[in-house]
């Protein structure tokens, strides 16, 4: 990490006459935040893209200020690989709420300004795609949930007058097209969303994805909470990532709060989440291959992850490791007996996966519908700016492990996977790497597992202080933003998901797809629902 990355940037942004100031209530300190003027917001993002700067996450906040005023915000994150994270945020007034889209300059801030616009009422001009996002039709067309007079306890509504409002999908008039719905409610257990297809006989020739049909409120729900009980909160937000989304909040709170973890906390949060990352790749190569008629491999993988599930609950009592990180550091020690039970899994696992690949590799039915399908281009995953395997399947890699090296990962090697082809073929390659490399550092971890505390007091942050953190979940980046009021008690919350820029992803890697491979293609992407749905 540098401690010039807002300097470096504050310097290119006054050189094209945009003007900034230091924000001294953001944390960590090497990466305070920038306001700049409503009218340079969209030159702000202009100057970032000539920068070859890559768009983390844009959001919106109301604040209660010192004098009980209340204020709205806009904030951008981004990232550069040598100067790392930037955050910039700029004052909507009340009175004309309307912000300038970047979405020209980054397409993937065009569904997070929809949302801005659904859950703030602020109006996004000059906006790709002004349709409703996350609030959909049926919610009263006043109603904006994440301004701070909005009564999230009482229960909302429909709106009868607005029942019959239809999403305008993107239509065709071509006779030889044929429009396919698929969803919202799916086979099996699998959350909702809705997929809408454009075909020629087999052939997709455009797919829309609908989704807000499990959006649970999380960031309202955040407000007026503790930060031992948003961190409870955060943990489920996508049951899957649980210990990412924990990281992610722990460690802002961490940020904001001033505190630093004892190294060997660091050594087990870094264990955990690599655990993670090995568990749910290996289900997903299994189910991939399950979608392709390959039910061996999805019987091998499932064991394996079975035989991983009943050691955390064993050893972490709760088999998708929920409420192992605290704040200050970590919920469960290792004895000497815990770390060789988990040396030993790890290294069989990872040999028998390898074996797996093996037959995977040598099987010509499984192949022949894994290659070449689905492919999203180098030059589509940097635009979009993908994130975790499915970016480094198509050549876009970023890291969080690696860019900003929190710890432990300034102690380990973190090797990243680099496809080109961006297929599904390359993704499964790099979920084999991934699982590989996740566990030589999880062995690595328990081997030198420093000695020390767990735990760090936790000290309350102080009014109105700010903290910031990325980490590199199994799917890719989450990004967390807390901002704390009076005694510790969170007054805003932000949270982006990897899922929530992937999924643009997934409509361009089914093109000319036919669509019985679309749950195939689906799989190799698994964007999270709940993730996106907040």
């Amino acid at each position: 990490m540098t401690e010039l990355s807002n300097t470096w940037f504050a310097e290119r942004m006054g050189d094209h006459g945009i003007h900034s100031s230091y924000l001294e209530d953001h944390h960590p300190a090497h990466m305070p935040c920038l306001e700049i003027r409503r009218l340079d917001w969209a030159h702000a993002a202009e100057e970032a893209k000539r920068q070859a700067m890559r768009l983390v996450a844009i959001w919106a906040v109301e604040i209660v200020e010192e004098d009980a005023s209340k204020q709205l915000y806009t904030y951008m994150a981004l990232a550069h690989k040598e100067h790392r994270h930037v955050l910039l945020r700029t004052p909507i007034h009340h009175e004309n709420p309307e912000i300038l889209s970047i979405s020209k300059h980054f397409i993937s801030a065009c569904r997070m300004e929809r949302h801005i616009q659904d859950m703030f009422g602020i109006q996004v001009r000059n906006i790709l795609d002004a349709r409703l996002w996350i609030k959909h039709e049926h919610w009263p067309e006043d109603a904006h949930p994440l301004l701070y007079d909005f009564d999230g306890k009482t229960p909302m509504l429909s709106d009868p007058n607005r029942a019959d409002i239809d999403y305008e999908y993107v239509p065709c008039d071509s006779e030889c097209v044929y429009e396919i719905p698929v969803g919202p409610v799916h086979a099996g257990i699998i959350e909702p969303g809705h997929f809408r297809f454009l075909a020629v006989g087999e052939k997709i020739l455009n797919m829309e994805e609908r989704l807000g049909y499990v959006h649970k409120g999380i960031e309202k729900r955040m407000q007026g909470r503790t930060a031992d009980e948003g961190l409870k909160l955060a943990g489920r937000i996508s049951g899957d990532s649980t210990v990412g989304h924990s990281w992610a909040f722990a460690q802002a709170c961490e940020y904001a709060a001033n505190i630093t973890l004892p190294k060997r906390a660091s050594y087990l949060r870094g264990i955990l989440c690599e655990r993670e990352r090995i568990a749910n790749h290996i289900g997903d190569i299994g189910a991939i291959c399950n979608d392709a008629g390959f039910a061996f491999m999805h019987m091998q993988c499932a064991r394996l992850r079975e035989d991983m599930a009943r050691l955390h609950a064993e050893i972490y009592h709760h088999r998708l490791l929920m409420d192992n990180i605290t704040l200050g550091g970590v919920a469960h020690d290792l004895s000497v007996e815990m770390r060789e039970k988990l040396i030993q899994q790890t290294r069989d696992i990872a040999a028998e996966i390898e074996h797996l690949r093996a037959i995977y590799a040598d099987t010509p039915s499984i192949q022949e519908r894994v290659i070449g399908a689905g492919i999203v281009t180098t030059d589509e995953a940097k635009d979009i700016g993908l994130l975790g395997y499915v970016g480094r399947a198509s050549g876009h890699s970023p890291d969080e492990r690696i860019e900003e090296a929190y710890a432990p990962y300034d102690d380990l090697d973190v090797a990243i996977p680099k496809g080109k082809l961006g297929d599904v073929s390359t993704r499964m390659w790099v979920r084999f790497e991934e699982i590989a490399n996740a566990s030589r550092m999880v062995i690595q971890c328990l081997e030198t597992l420093p000695e020390g505390d767990i735990q760090t007091p936790w000290n309350l942050p102080e009014t109105g202080v700010s903290g910031f953190a990325s980490i590199e979940s199994w799917r890719g980046e989450i990004v967390t933003w807390v901002h704390f009021g009076e005694n510790g008690i969170i007054e805003c919350y932000s949270v982006r998901d990897p899922s929530a820029i992937n999924w643009l992803g997934l409509e361009l890697a089914v093109r000319t797809v036919p669509v019985p491979d679309f749950p195939l293609v689906n799989k190799s992407f698994n964007c999270s629902y709940a993730g996106h749905d907040l």
